[in-house]
């Protein structure tokens, strides 16, 4: 079994920072990509930013020069550095995980969600 478990989100003012965490857990052999996703009220899913293994990342247009992704391949967890929040990234924020598990395939997992706020 494994589970993404997510922190971090809030109520913030506009252009204060926030850090996002996404640990996975379980019977992890490996982990592939990591993203982030957000979704809005009434709007699709974005994709925020994402990581490869090998530490490749990218971004979102509206969030380049603001946000950075990084993980910490020990502790199988990614992170989700947001500066000079902006009332427009307010949404629910996803992490993803590509994974392969221990004895089995590769799946993909998500976490619960996180509520970003973002006041002007």
């Amino acid at each position: 079994q494994v589970e993404l478990v997510e922190s971090g989100g809030g109520l913030v003012q506009a252009e204060v920072s926030l850090r996002l965490s996404c640990a996975a857990w379980g019977s992890i052999f490996s982990i592939y990509a990591m993203v982030w996703y957000r979704r809005a009220p009434g709007n699709q899913s974005e994709l925020v930013a994402g990581t490869t293994s090998g530490g490749s990342t990218n971004y979102a247009d509206s969030v380049k020069g603001r946000f950075t992704i990084s993980r910490d391949n020990a502790k199988n967890t990614v992170y989700l550095q947001m500066s000079s929040l902006k009332p427009e990234d307010t949404a629910v924020y996803y992490c993803y995980a590509a994974i392969r598990r221990r004895n089995a395939g590769v799946y993909d997992y998500w976490g619960q969600g996180t509520q970003v706020t973002v006041s002007s």
